[in-house]
């Protein structure tokens, strides 16, 4: 069965072989195995399941969370030729009515439907009549209350398994789980140890950068403008952020648009629309807009403010490179970030996930603070014990040499424990700076009351934070956080160990194109918009620089680009051919 899978990779969607790890788990699957896939954003989870759906016979459900993550995949599929349909919220119950006829009929492969659709009785007795060999469950990590993004209505998943006499295989496929959101995901879908593939969470063409203390806003006007030709998408943590942001690049005659939750449904359909479309160059947005996105040429993600909690990070950065072309991925951090993270959690309706959601915000703290590499942090966070150095991110390239940092380090450890080890960074900084403010008139007396009053307090706040990103101190989350010295801080104390710290040198890449690329992209955009739908439904950048690295003349060789199948090559093949005769 697994060459009869190889052979719908190649017909329908252009390519010769698997990626890393997309092999084991679709013969997993074939061989009727539940299974956990947990691969990257970017790493091809949708063929994970679309390619052993076009291999079963009868009509694969995709459960998957977003209505636009539902059309782009409906969208590209019907591109490659591949009969596909979705049931939601945007639809008319005519227009539902006439799919589930299609697939009454066998018209439809692959059904995508949104969990919430799953607590409506009639339907699941629909759904019971039809011949369902498998399901795929898209965003797992929604199932679990351990994951970032846990939705309720993905409980219900567990019991739809019942509706039919014989049970289908089931695929539940995620991005961003950590050990434990895994673990729980198995259990709640009784999916065994040995069915669960992580493909790994390293992006090979991703660079990372954190910049602390940038002047924000100057930053994103001279990196924008210096990319003037590249797709990007900038993170701000509040809509007032967003239209700040938003309104400042649109003075620059910056080809914008916008997305939070402030705007009506309409409005922020097209604002994503003009996005989708290459009709404008940058999304400013909060984290509302992006998931499912399957936008694949983004060459940039900006966060203007640190995310709560490094899986929605790693899952807005990801949408960077979807390609596997170069892209990057810069955080912007300000100390006030936190603040707002706090302020934002304590909003939270469900009281029970304060603390879990604390302790996510204190590890993000720590990526922007760590001096390791940043590839690496990530990796680790999602449990992967054993990491490489990237040899890209701004702290791999970053040539300055380190400084022994030791005596300053063990100051700080020292205040922390004379103290009494249950104050916050804040106040600990201020004893260090010998501040003169009243709050700490009962610290006037210790030792190491102004031993660092060569650095303000914000400077000591900083290398606070690098101390608990090295894990020299410890943070003892809760409304009110207080820091204390780990076993490897009284290693330094005691002076066992040395502790080493560098500045950040940070430099805007700018980036030039080729003329042909450019060419080609003003090809697709005219297709795009005959046939109504994004431009990389129509081939992907990848596609794209491929064809500029091939210059096909013919079919034969145009078939041999990465992304072109049999479909595209009939519906588009003549037309790029020409464009590349031309160009030369």
């Amino acid at each position: 069965m697994l060459q009869q899978a190889v052979q719908v990779l190649k017909n329908y969607f252009g390519y010769d072989s698997f990626r890393i790890g997309q092999q084991q788990v679709i013969e997993n699957v074939l061989n009727k195995r539940d299974t956990l896939c947990v691969m990257p954003t970017g790493g091809g989870k949708s063929l994970c399941y679309q390619v052993p759906a076009l291999c079963f016979e009868g009509t694969t459900i995709v459960i998957s969370p977003l209505i636009s993550l539902m059309k782009d995949q409906v969208d590209l599929l019907h591109s490659n030729g591949i009969q596909a349909a979705y049931i939601n919220s945007s639809l008319t119950f005519s227009q539902m009515d006439q799919v589930m006829e299609d697939v009454e009929k066998g018209l439809v492969k692959l059904l995508y439907i949104a969990p919430e659709r799953l607590e409506n009785e009639s339907f699941r007795q629909k759904l019971a009549r039809l011949s369902v060999p498998f399901i795929a469950i898209d965003e797992a990590h929604c199932i679990s209350q351990w994951g970032h993004d846990f939705r309720p209505s993905y409980r219900t998943i567990a019991s739809l398994l019942n509706l039919w006499e014989v049970k289908p295989t089931v695929i539940a496929l995620t991005a961003t789980a950590t050990p434990t959101v895994s673990q729980d995901i198995c259990s709640l879908l009784n999916i065994k140890q040995d069915d669960t593939f992580i493909t790994g969470f390293e992006r090979d063409n991703l660079s990372f950068k954190v910049l602390v203390g940038e002047n924000r806003e100057r930053f994103i006007k001279q990196y924008v403008k210096n990319n003037s030709n590249e797709v990007g998408i900038i993170y701000a943590a509040t809509r007032k952020s967003v239209e700040a942001v938003y309104d400042s690049l649109l003075k620059l005659g910056i080809r914008v648009a916008k997305y939070h939750g402030g705007m009506g449904e309409k409005e922020r359909t097209v604002e994503q629309n003009r996005f989708l479309q290459d009709e404008v160059q940058v999304m400013v947005a909060t984290n509302a807009f992006g998931m499912g996105i399957n936008k694949t040429n983004v060459r940039f993600v900006i966060h203007y403010q640190m995310p709560r909690n490094m899986e929605s990070y790693y899952q807005e950065a990801g949408r960077a490179g979807r390609d596997g072309l170069p892209s990057e991925c810069i955080l912007l951090y300000s100390s006030s970030d936190e603040q707002t993270q706090r302020f934002l959690i304590d909003q939270s309706q469900d009281r029970s996930r304060i603390p879990l959601e604390l302790e996510k915000l204190q590890s993000m703290v720590d990526y922007c603070h760590t001096e390791n590499c940043l590839q690496s942090y990530i990796v680790q966070y999602f449990g992967e014990k054993e990491s490489k150095d990237c040899g890209q991110c701004s702290h791999c390239t970053d040539e300055r040499p380190k400084t022994d940092v030791t005596k300053d380090a063990q100051k700080v450890l020292s205040c922390v424990v004379r103290m009494g080890q249950k104050f916050g960074k804040t106040i600990t900084a201020q004893v260090l700076a010998g501040s003169r403010n009243k709050k700490i008139e009962n610290f006037k007396g210790l030792s190491t009351f102004g031993i660092l009053k060569n650095m303000n307090a914000k400077e000591i706040s900083n290398f606070i934070e690098f101390l608990i990103s090295e894990r020299l101190l410890l943070v003892q989350p809760g409304q009110y956080p207080t820091i204390y010295v780990s076993d490897e801080g009284k290693e330094v104390l005691l002076g066992k160990r040395k502790v080493w710290r560098r500045v950040k040198i940070e430099q805007t890449v700018i980036k030039r194109d080729d003329p042909l690329f450019e060419h080609l992209r003003a090809v697709r955009k005219e297709i795009a918009e005959q046939e109504g739908v994004p431009p990389f439904v129509v081939f992907s950048d990848k596609t794209l620089k491929d064809m500029c690295d091939k210059k096909p003349i013919d079919e034969q060789t145009f078939l041999e680009v990465s992304g072109v199948g049999q479909n595209k090559l009939e519906r588009y093949g003549t037309i790029f051919i020409n464009a590349i005769k031309e160009f030369h």
